[in-house]
């Protein structure tokens, strides 16, 4: 035990083209272009699928980004958007753009169905039936697809959404009992059939739709109808709101378009060589709380900052009694050896160090897997981290903690803010006293500072969007949207996939 230390971590700086750095994503590139700007470049084949309209908008939208976008709020700390072609040195192929059409009509009839299995199942396949079907005929290559939605999708593609009443609502269901994909039917065995593939999926038209096109490894951006084309939509109190994130919002789409067409746009210069990540995904199968049974999956990222995915078994992981999750030790060690073996294949050879960042403990058994599978290959190192309100630091300034405070609690705790004051922007982001993730090294030795180090270095690595820094190491942020598409499906198969393909 030692006495509590407030210390100060300084903000992780990131590599971007031609080896400079910066500590704010958006100063980087527009001062130096991505980190791959030579090995991504050039105009880039996309392909967008949705109803005619839609895919009108779309190409209007990506037209406009490739132009400078202004913010003319001065009050709100949104940087200029100088244009995709200026920032990223890629374009889109406008002659080439590969369109496919939803029938508005079919996408309106599906919003009819009340039974939300049903519904969801339909409407994701107006999308996934032709995107398959391209993919396997492969007439020309797509780098990334656009997946343009209409809203009421978006609204009644979710869980637990329900439909309005209408006179003209289709009750095509099945009960319960009627589910069971092994039943025989005196009548209709065919139609029934083909109604009971719908309860083999979550109702989460995001997930599904994901899920059912992880195998065929298309790498798709889903996108709303409501981030291109909300004059249409909105009222116009609510598009002068919406107007005040257009500089934002492309940002983010054109960085994620970059990392999804497999450049970087950049990378973690403080992260040490030969280090790995990884985070433990878990998912529960069925929503009884009395089932035990999860999947489990790994996140493994690299000192590079890029991702991969590996999914585990379904098993009895997860423990009523206490709320967690733990692997059999076979399966530990079955997990990590992927991992291990996926990083020899990359990089000739096996990481210094591997750290299992997970919200609960490691158990005995489950930790003994991971140890028989590192043995004679790497250090492992078991770290917890938690959100939680435990306690707020406050100081007699206007405002708050700055981000990258860290207390010191023991050799083996710490408390860390990765939210707070921004001396970049001169303010915090948010308006309430930020709380800070508890930080535990659990298994294994290391430097606990060293720890929150790395841990803060993470939260830059959000490629879905271009922002300063997230409240949560990458490791954790997307462990449940992966856990949710890995189980979206009763028979969901895949690989060992790059991260692109679940964001």
């Amino acid at each position: 035990m030692i006495e509590p230390i407030l210390t100060y971590i300084s903000e992780p700086l990131l590599n971007f083209g031609n080896g400079q750095t910066a500590i704010d994503p958006r100063d980087g590139l527009m001062l130096f272009g991505p980190f791959d700007k030579r090995k991504v470049k050039g105009s880039k084949n996309i392909g967008i699928i949705g109803p005619e309209k839609l895919r009108g908008k779309m190409k209007e939208y990506l037209k406009k980004i490739h132009s400078p976008i202004i913010n003319y709020d001065r009050t709100i700390a949104r940087p200029n958007f100088p244009g995709l072609e200026t920032i990223f040195g890629i374009s889109v192929n406008f002659d080439n753009i590969i369109e496919i059409n939803v029938d508005e009509n079919e996408i309106k009839n599906f919003l009819k169905y009340t039974d939300a299995h049903q519904r969801v199942h339909n409407l994701v396949n107006l999308y996934v039936e032709p995107l398959l079907k391209y993919s396997e005929n492969e007439e020309m290559p797509v780098d990334v697809w656009f997946v343009v939605i209409p809203e009421d999708i978006f609204i009644y593609g979710r869980p637990k959404s329900r439909i309005p009443k209408s006179e003209e609502n289709v009750t095509i269901s099945l009960n319960k009992s009627e589910r069971n994909p092994t039943m025989e039917d005196l009548f209709f065995q065919e139609e029934n059939d083909l109604l009971r593939e719908a309860y083999k999926f979550e109702v989460n038209f995001h997930n599904q739709l994901k899920a059912k096109i992880l195998n065929a490894k298309i790498v798709t951006q889903i996108i709303r109808e409501s981030k291109i084309a909300y004059e249409d939509i909105f009222t116009p109190k609510q598009v002068e709101e919406e107007f005040k994130f257009e500089t934002a919002k492309a940002w983010n789409i054109s960085n994620s378009l970059y990392y999804k067409l497999g450049g970087l746009p950049w990378k973690l210069s403080d992260v040490r060589s030969g280090v790995c990540y990884l985070g433990l995904v878990y998912k529960k199968t069925e929503t009884d709380t009395k089932n035990k049974n999860a999947c489990c999956a790994a996140q493994m990222f690299l000192d590079s900052g890029d991702g991969m995915v590996f999914r585990g078994n379904v098993g009895p992981w997860w423990n009523p009694t206490t709320g967690e999750f733990h692997l059999s030790k076979e399966d530990a060690t079955e997990i990590v050896n992927q991992s291990l073996e996926a990083y020899k294949d990359r990089f000739g050879n096996y990481p210094n160090e591997i750290f299992i960042h997970a919200r609960t403990f490691f158990d005995d058994d489950e930790w003994s897997g991971f140890d028989e599978a590192v043995e004679g290959k790497s250090k492992i190192i078991g770290i917890r981290i938690r959100e939680g309100n435990n306690f707020k630091l406050y100081r007699q300034l206007s405002y708050c903690v700055p981000r990258g405070t860290v207390m010191i609690y023991d050799d083996y705790k710490a408390f860390l803010w990765t939210k707070g004051f921004i001396p970049r922007f001169k303010t915090q982001i948010g308006l309430e006293t930020p709380n800070p993730i508890e930080v535990s090294i659990t298994r294994g030795e290391s430097d606990i500072e060293i720890v929150c180090k790395d841990i803060l270095s993470l939260t830059k690595l959000n490629y879905n969007a271009c922002i300063y820094g997230d409240g949560v190491p990458v490791t954790l942020k997307f462990a449940d949207s992966i856990g949710e598409i890995l189980t979206a499906g009763k028979d969901i198969k895949t690989g060992v996939l790059p991260f692109k393909h679940y964001i």
